[in-house]
């Protein structure tokens, strides 16, 4: 008996000294710091230093699909260095920044690292991936799946009939004016976005429209704006139902071959196989710079239309009043008056797009918070730098 339990230990010893010695730095890492809770919202800042960059390696989170890249790149040359006016480094450091990336008129004048990640890492999205989400709206318009956003969102996802759902249109998902009640607080355990999607999904079903069904009305459709990750992900349920094929392959299709995305991207999955489309989109910085320049040019892919015409535009002014003055919401993106427009993601993930100043930022971190409303002000001082690297770029022209 002693003998097999001495076995035994030497054998973990072994398994692990062999982990060890062929573990890439991020792996070692993250089993340094392996998270004990599957939510993601109370992990600790060092879990989420380690995990952030290794959420499609974490099988106790959930299984990912990959977005298969092609094989021909999107060049991204350098540009001459942009003098930006302020202390990048402790912008960086206040930040808690992993990347960031500025692209202006098609060339980086700006690429920098922290937290030890690097030009090939990936790094998680969380919301930012919401933006893609509605782009694949916008892409099976155009190719014919869906007829129209005025439609009714159970005529595609049926199982949502005699919901609060029954009577809301896909823009009014893409909008977050559904009507429906939702506690997006992600301080608080038993807020929906901290509970769904850990729910336990009804037989046959998909466990997001399995708990977004329950859900109660508290306004009528089109006039109260609230901001639900649930939603998002029913738009991916239903644009992948529409389509026919997994989001990630769709995406892989439509943009990140075509396009030329560097690498391979993934997308993190929900316990009934469809992508969690409100978040969890797994990419390396420069190609979320890239996604941000497939917007600026119009949604043209491989010198395909791959959105309906004037569908930009309208995915990226203000279709919701939020409340915030020089601020709205789009089709699931962030809108500012100036004509610049927003994927923001908590925790300090970010893709901004300027096309009055061809301009793109691309950002990730690990804020101390995932918003500005659990305290801090992280958000604020984004919004301030980007305002700052307008104002570079506007000096630069002056004559």
């Amino acid at each position: 008996m002693k003998k097999g339990i001495i076995s035994i230990a030497l054998l973990l010893v072994l398994a692990c000294g062999i982990f060890w010695a062929t573990a890439d730095q991020d792996m070692r890492r993250l089993a340094l710091n392996l998270p004990t809770d599957t939510n993601v919202l109370f992990w600790s800042s060092e879990q989420r230093d380690a995990g952030f960059r290794a959420m499609d390696r974490l099988p106790i989170l959930s299984q990912s699909r990959v977005i298969a890249a092609g094989n021909s790149v999107y060049p991204l040359p350098a540009g001459a260095p942009l003098d930006i006016g302020v202390d990048v480094d402790a912008f960086m450091h206040e930040q808690h920044a992993a990347a960031l990336v500025i692209v202006h008129n098609g060339k980086v004048r700006l690429e920098q690292y922290g937290l030890d990640f690097g030009p090939e890492g990936r790094w998680t999205s969380f919301s930012v991936a919401k933006s893609f989400t509605s782009t694949l709206v916008g892409a099976a318009i155009q190719d014919g799946y869906i007829n129209s956003i005025d439609d009714m969102v159970s005529d595609y996802i049926p199982d949502l009939k005699g919901s609060a759902y029954d009577n809301v249109t896909i823009k009014q998902l893409l909008t977050m004016t559904s009507g429906v009640a939702w506690n997006e607080d992600y301080a608080d355990p038993q807020s929906d976005v901290a509970r769904f999607n850990s729910h336990q999904a009804e037989p046959g079903v998909d466990v997001t429209v399995s708990y977004m069904r329950q859900l109660k009305a508290e306004a009528e459709p089109g006039t109260k704006w609230v901001y639900k990750t649930g939603e998002t992900n029913l738009i991916g349920v239903l644009a992948s139902s529409a389509a026919n094929k997994p989001l990630a392959d769709y995406l892989s299709e439509k943009v990140w071959k075509p396009f030329g995305m560097q690498q391979d991207a993934t997308w993190l999955l929900g316990s009934t196989g469809h992508e969690i489309s409100g978040c969890c989109v797994q990419a390396a910085t420069r190609d979320f710079a890239r996604f941000g320049l497939f917007m600026l040019g119009g949604g043209v892919a491989g010198g395909d239309q791959v959105l309906p015409e004037g569908w930009i535009a309208e995915a990226t002014t203000r279709q919701a009043d939020i409340g915030a003055p020089g601020r709205g919401y789009g089709y699931q993106w962030w809108t500012l008056d100036d004509g610049a427009y927003i994927a923001q993601g908590i925790f300090g993930q970010g893709i901004f797009i300027d096309p009055n100043r061809q301009l793109v930022i691309a950002s990730n971190g690990n804020w101390p918070q995932a918003t500005d409303a659990q305290g801090g002000d992280q958000s604020k001082q984004r919004l301030a730098f980007y305002r700052q690297v307008q104002q570079a770029i506007d000096n630069e022209n002056q004559p």
